[in-house]
């Protein structure tokens, strides 16, 4: 069997209980080496397999072929494995392929809902993700969608938001947003949320620094209602107080 585990944003205090025992019951452990280190206290003696980056396909690849073996696998993801994470991978692969294989995918805590918690309650209305790697998403189709949730005034999460190899896109995501947001909208920033080195800060549209982000952060954006009061970050549901 091979189940595909989202283990949250970083430590065990944000995994769900039925994520710690999937790898607990699992026979070998698959992921990105910098996820197999975030649980390395549930591995133990477990045999684990990682990988570095671009090694996606690999990766899922070697966890199928070792599921259809006989093994029982854990294949991890931080986050939620079905939110920028290896579900969709796997299950394209097992179709294609059409393997006889048992997958079973065990939610996770993803990093805008781990962010929010430590900013206040910016997500209590609509709101959208969107993940400014070009790697995968090319850079046009990105700033299409970008202008579409800034015009319908979502609530925006901003994953892989810089990185340098792309230190200028979150910027540019402002520019193209810039028509539909306020100076004075909330910005909150997450970096390394539940690591060792979390950091949090909440600033505005018009005052937003972006040296600061990079690959570890989680960027959200408020809509027109979104305020701060009391260090928290808040977007009202619309209830008549």
């Amino acid at each position: 069997m091979l189940t595909v585990i989202g283990i949250g944003p970083g430590n065990e205090s944000m995994m769900t209980q039925e994520a710690i025992a999937a790898i607990r019951e699992a026979e070998i452990v698959v992921g990105y080496k910098t996820y197999t280190h975030l649980v390395k206290h549930l591995t133990m003696d477990k045999e684990v397999i990682k990988t570095g980056m671009c090694k996606e396909i690999e990766r899922c690849q070697t966890a199928i072929d070792l599921a259809l073996s006989g093994r029982n696998v854990a294949l991890i993801s931080s986050g939620d494995a079905g939110i920028y994470g290896m579900a969709g991978l796997v299950l394209e692969l097992v179709c294609q392929q059409q393997c006889d294989l048992e997958v079973k995918l065990v939610a996770g805590i993803t990093a805008s809902i781990a962010a929010a918690s430590l900013l206040g309650a910016p997500l209590m209305h609509d709101f959208c993700h969107i993940s400014l790697s070009d790697l995968l998403t090319p850079w046009p189709m990105i700033e299409k969608r970008i202008i579409a949730a800034a015009q319908a005034d979502f609530v925006i999460c901003f994953y892989n938001p810089r990185s340098r190899g792309r230190e200028g896109h979150l910027a540019k995501a402002f520019e193209l947003m810039r028509p539909w947001k306020a100076a004075q909208t909330p910005v909150g920033v997450v970096k390394a949320a539940a690591r060792k080195k979390q950091d949090k800060w909440i600033t505005t549209f018009g005052e937003m620094d972006f040296s600061p982000v990079d690959m570890t952060s989680l960027v959200i954006v408020g809509n027109q209602t979104t305020y701060c009061r009391d260090g928290l970050m808040i977007t009202p549901r619309g209830y008549e107080l």
